[in-house]
């Protein structure tokens, strides 16, 4: 298939509707939202970013690139299914009109093109690291910033838990249900073979079978159930080692059980790792427990501009990672990147989850301020400020006026303050430091230290700034409101979550555009 652009939006077709429609419906149309989308983002995709997908010599062209990215936009923004979304694209006049479709009588692709550029996409990313979506969100998102006049020099960051549509399984279940969609895919002989340990497991399905199960059953079901896996493992591995089921089903045998002296035994709980497969429908899924709620899915990052002077902010950045993914790793691993985009950023707002000390050189490596909201770890009632001096040497003031100079203890720094100074302080009953026979100790390590500085940025700012971030929490939540009713995506699979994030942030910008011009103009 080769390369074409789509061209043909820019001139309205004759019986279109633009020409057909009487002057006072033309003026609706002219305000509606969608006409807006064809404006801000439709015409402005770089259909030229996908031409590596296609082959420039042979077969016939390629579905239009614009409409496909903007059906794919438009899909997310909306929280629309893909059968309505092909509802809206074949039966909904407005919904074309974003799309640069002002005639009915014909459809720009079928479902099957649709889904099939979309592995295109999966494909070139596998291939080559290179996600030509997030290209395009960068390419509109910098010509937004610039036409807007937004600031970038203040930023702000967080990220929401991306549930993956998949059910919860339990360790038994799991077990069961990959031995069951394993026999699936067996030739008959094979099935013959191991019909005897296979038998008990065919009769119903993964959660049936749990069910009929007592707790005190469970324990040695695990034995039964290593046993299982360890015969089907050496019986199958050399037939179906490049067949897709049997890789998860031998991951699930590597993850849950080992062989110790020729023996199977099973794994301890405690063995098992948040990055173990939580179901075979997203092999990408990763677990983690926050606030007492369990996640299964990715983690989504976002970053958007937070200047007080700009008239409305836009979401500048997005990072998709597993879940079980420290945010602070997350912003190191994204920071390098986020400066780029954003050449004179110097101030950059987050939680307190996203300090680190390898944070702490990022930022001074870019000339960042950073902002924490919070600050990991306990704090005491009367703080204690710290200083750097030189290299392993701090000046230490405390909160009853005296300063003195830290030194070397055996594993951490060493602050002494005066005793008799101390005795007289109305804030020693709350104070952090200890006493010893030399006087009143205060112990800290060079982490703490890079803690001390993290807090006082916060209080050292303006009071109007110190409340920057919280913002965006309102932005976290224009991502998650498609959700389900379980408050999951409705998708699976790490990279579709990425298209989701990345269409979502194209729509959520688009949004406050749209309003802020509306807002403008009036």
């Amino acid at each position: 298939m080769s390369f074409k652009f789509n061209l043909e939006h820019l001139q309205n077709s004759l019986l279109g509707v633009w020409n057909m429609l009487p002057e006072s419906q033309l003026k609706r149309l002219k305000q509606s939202k969608e006409a807006s989308f064809y404006d801000i983002i439709f015409v402005n995709i770089d259909e030229s970013l996908f031409s590596v997908l296609y082959n420039e010599e042979n077969g016939r062209p390629n579905a239009a690139i614009n409409i496909m990215i903007g059906a794919i936009i438009l899909h997310h923004h909306k929280g629309w299914t893909c059968e309505e979304l092909f509802n809206n694209i074949y039966f909904n006049l407005l919904t074309r009109i974003a799309l640069g479709i002002d005639t009915v009588d014909k459809a720009p692709f079928c479902p099957a093109t649709y889904f099939n550029f979309q592995n295109r996409l999966l494909s070139y990313y596998n291939e080559t690291g290179i996600n030509l979506l997030e290209k395009v969100f960068d390419g509109l998102t910098k010509s937004q910033l610039k036409e807007l006049g937004l600031k970038t020099d203040i930023c702000r960051i967080d990220s929401f838990q991306a549930m993956s549509n998949i059910a919860k399984y339990s360790r038994v279940q799991l077990l069961v249900e990959v031995i069951i969609r394993l026999n699936r895919i067996l030739e008959e002989e094979d099935k013959k073979v191991f019909f005897e340990i296979l038998k008990p497991y065919l009769k119903s399905e993964s959660h049936q079978y749990l069910y009929k199960l007592d707790k005190e059953e469970l324990s040695s079901e695990l034995e039964k159930l290593a046993e299982v896996y360890h015969t089907l493992y050496k019986g199958l591995k050399v037939k179906y080692s490049d067949v897709g089921i049997f890789k998860i089903f031998e991951r699930v045998y590597t993850e849950h059980f080992k062989v110790v002296e020729t023996q199977i035994q099973v794994k301890e709980t405690g063995e098992l790792h948040s990055g173990c497969l939580q179901s075979p429908d997203d092999v990408e899924a990763t677990y983690r427990k926050k606030k007492g709620k369990e996640y299964r899915g990715q983690v989504v990052n976002a970053c958007e501009t937070a200047n007080p002077e700009n008239p409305i902010n836009l979401i500048n950045d997005i990072a998709v990672e597993k879940n079980n993914v420290d945010d602070s790793r997350i912003l190191n691993n994204r920071i390098d990147i986020i400066k780029e985009k954003n050449l004179d950023l110097n101030e950059l707002h987050t939680d307190g989850a996203y300090g680190s000390e390898a944070n702490d050189e990022k930022m001074d490596e870019h000339e960042i301020n950073h902002i924490p909201t919070g600050v990991r770890g306990r704090s005491s009632e009367v703080e204690m400020k710290i200083e750097k001096i030189e290299e392993g040497k701090y000046q230490v003031s405390c909160a009853g006026g005296q300063v003195v100079e830290s030194e070397k203890a055996t594993k951490r720094n060493r602050a002494c303050f005066d005793v008799e100074k101390c005795a007289d302080c109305p804030l020693a009953d709350k104070c952090p430091t200890v006493k010893q026979k030399k006087g009143r100790v205060y112990y800290f390590s060079d982490e703490d230290y890079k803690k001390n500085v993290r807090n006082r940025k916060i209080k050292e700012l303006p009071i109007e700034r110190r409340k920057i971030r919280n913002n965006v929490e309102a932005t976290m939540k224009e991502f998650t409101k498609g959700f389900n009713h379980k408050g999951k995506l409705n998708i699976r699979g790490y990279f579709k979550t990425v298209i989701f994030a990345i269409a979502t942030a194209i729509g959520i910008n688009f949004g406050r555009i749209h309003r802020y011009q509306i807002n403008y103009q009036t």
